[in-house]
């Protein structure tokens, strides 16, 4: 029970962190390509606070975010240690980036037993219908 309390106080504020990237964009004073970043961090922002309804319905979303803040911690600290952004960016930007991710994989709710996942490989035996003659 705490585990869901945690996890749906995190996505309010993982939510509203990625939300509050669109106030850059209406200034339009970042760069084309942060501003698309910031458009789509706002918009992933507005589904995880629509998340919060029904956590384990929204399973995949929390994970997608957990795995692509990850990554894109990664790609910024290659990016940093190579010199090709600013190393300040470490702390302001990947670590948090870092933290979001850890912490939703560490609060991801938990399969609902009665959920049916499909065997491996299931998807290439679905029967096709037969075309009209």
């Amino acid at each position: 029970m705490w585990r869901k309390r945690v996890l749906k106080i995190v996505l309010v504020l993982v939510g509203l962190l990625f939300l509050a990237g669109v106030y850059p964009l209406w200034r339009l004073q970042l760069d084309p390509s942060e501003q698309m970043l910031g458009g789509v961090y706002a918009a992933l922002g507005v589904f995880l606070l629509l998340a919060l309804r029904n956590l384990s319905a929204n399973r995949s979303l929390i994970a997608f975010t957990a795995w692509s803040s990850l990554v894109h911690a990664a790609i910024m600290a290659v990016q940093a240690f190579h010199n090709v952004i600013p190393r300040a960016d470490l702390l302001h930007a990947v670590l948090p980036l870092a933290i979001v991710g850890v912490a939703l994989i560490a609060l991801a709710p938990a399969k609902q037993s009665g959920e049916l996942t499909p065997a491996p490989g299931a998807w290439a035996r679905t029967p096709t219908p037969a075309s009209p003659a």
